[in-house]
């Protein structure tokens, strides 16, 4: 008796536990993000959003899905997000939770593709006209690189494969398909493909030690956290800061590596008889401009792209400068700037360096002092007029 009582407590409890474990489990809810239109602006009012002292506008809306499995379907949607017109298209986020079945239905972002598609359309037509065969080969390089990125970056990433390695594998693919498909085959070419893989390299090792250093995690943004959940926390997310980083300079650093390797092939024609110790100097003293330029163009636009945040925070009077500066997401974006300011900065003398020993040769004979002479002056007009244009 005594042990079939015991049978029986065991067995309730076991039940209750099973009971238990199929109440917590956490069931998803099916979501799909659909185009639809608005039919109808039922009621619009403004009224204060609930627990803080800041009023918006309201809508009540009658619409139509125009694609997805409930296409055609007609809906009532209350919207605080975006203000609608009649006959706007917009996307929509439909949400079914799939324990009861009940849907939900919230405005998701405006239909803006036309727009895009059309300022795209105006970029390609501009770069045509004024860019001539020259600007052709620039947008078939930037076609490649974007293919790059989302064909061997992202499921090369997603495979989890290192996100240093593969970021620098894809940047020196981006940046030999760039090169010479704009400025062709030749040797001022190769010499800022080398300078630039070199310095990629370089700056990738030196993000890596700086971004152990500070202590980044690379959760500064929702997007991460998402990103994190979604793929079940298997990618590196501190390698995928790195990715970023390395990938923002590559625009800039092709700039200034071309620059220079051009500089040095101008030097060349100009004085072809220059030591090359001479011409490197001379190049240097040209990029010098050209990086006070690029990396306050760098600052800034890193500062544009989180000018909403620095007004948040500058508005906050709980915190002090410090401990804004301290936080992940500032502190990410001034290592970020780091970095590339200083990749910026080795480019110039890493490819001027390759440029001057694969472009100029060592000299068969030594130089008269009058010829020596001739051709440093040649050299000083040369770096004059590239200073005054820059």
């Amino acid at each position: 008796m005594k042990q079939l009582l015991s049978l029986v407590i065991v067995g309730i409890f076991l039940s209750v536990g099973q009971v238990a474990f199929a109440k917590s489990e956490v069931v998803p809810d099916k979501q799909e993000i659909v185009k639809a239109e608005v039919l109808e602006v039922l009621e619009q009012k403004h009224e204060p959003v609930a627990g803080t002292d800041v009023s918006g506008d309201v809508q009540t809306i009658r619409i139509k899905l125009l694609e997805g499995e409930s296409k055609g379907r007609e809906v009532t949607v209350e919207n605080d997000y975006l203000m609608l017109k009649k006959g706007e298209t917009f996307y929509l986020l439909h949400t079914t939770n799939t324990v009861d079945n009940v849907e939900y239905f919230s405005v998701k972002e405006p239909y803006r593709l036309p727009q895009i598609i059309t300022l795209v359309v105006i970029f390609v037509a501009l770069v045509l006209i004024f860019g001539g065969i020259q600007g052709i080969r620039g947008l078939v390089s930037l076609v490649g690189s974007f293919v790059l990125i989302l064909y061997v970056l992202l499921p090369g990433i997603l495979s989890g494969y290192s996100p240093l390695v593969i970021v620098i594998a894809v940047s020196s693919l981006i940046i030999i398909l760039g090169s010479y498909v704009t400025h062709g085959f030749n040797k001022t070419t190769s010499s800022a493909v080398i300078g630039m893989i070199v310095t990629v390299v370089i700056t990738g090792l030196f993000a890596y030690l700086a971004v152990i250093w500070t202590k980044l995690s690379g959760f500064s943004s929702e997007e991460v956290v998402y990103l994190n959940f979604n793929t079940r926390g298997s990618l590196d997310i501190v390698g995928l800061l790195l990715s970023g980083i390395i990938i923002g300079l590559l625009g800039v650093l092709y700039d200034v590596a071309i620059g220079q390797a051009i500089s040095v092939e101008e030097l060349k024609l100009m004085a072809p008889h220059a030591p090359r110790r001479k011409v490197y100097e001379r190049a240097v003293r040209i990029g010098r401009e050209h990086i006070g330029a690029l990396v306050n163009t760098l600052a800034i636009a890193y500062v544009g792209a989180s000018l909403p945040l620095l007004l948040l925070f500058y508005t906050s009077s709980a915190q002090s400068v410090g401990s804004i500066m301290n936080m992940e997401v500032f502190a990410t974006e001034i290592v970020r700037t780091m970095i590339g300011s200083i990749g910026l900065v080795l480019a110039v003398p890493i490819t001027t360096f390759i440029a001057v020993m694969m472009l100029i040769k060592k000299p068969t004979q030594e130089l008269s002092k009058e010829e020596i002479e001739e051709q440093l002056e040649k050299l000083a007009a040369l770096e004059h007029s590239h200073g005054h244009h820059h």
